[in-house]
């Protein structure tokens, strides 16, 4: 059985978590009251750095689920999305709105990935 690594607790969770080639990432979010465009740059920042500090990259996502205030905000994130992600490696992706746990905060992005 492999074992399992866990990076960056804060509070009462992990920000990342490995074990048996997968890393799972924590809904990453950003600083509440900037633009949708502007929060997503912040989080893929913050994914960014976690994969790496696990082992990997953006290339190694298997799967996003992409959570939005308000779909209205779709295309300004794909904006970002779509300069960000690496067009031959893009994950499965869903997204969804939903409420956020704080005013402000408008997209919330979730990532399983490889090592």
């Amino acid at each position: 059985m492999s074992d399992i690594e866990r990076f960056e607790f804060d509070t009462r969770v992990h920000h990342a978590v490995k074990h048996n080639g997968l890393i799972y990432l924590t809904g990453q979010v950003a600083t509440p009251g900037k633009s949708a465009g502007e929060q997503t740059t912040e989080i893929l920042g913050k994914i960014d750095r976690l994969l790496a500090l696990a082992g990997s990259d953006k290339t190694k996502i298997l799967n996003v689920i992409l959570w939005l205030d308000d779909l209205r905000d779709f295309d300004e994130v794909n904006k970002v999305w779509d300069a960000w992600v690496v067009k031959e490696h893009a994950p499965a992706r869903s997204t969804g709105q939903a409420r956020m746990t704080k005013p402000g905060m408008l997209v919330e992005i979730i990532v399983t990935a490889t090592v």
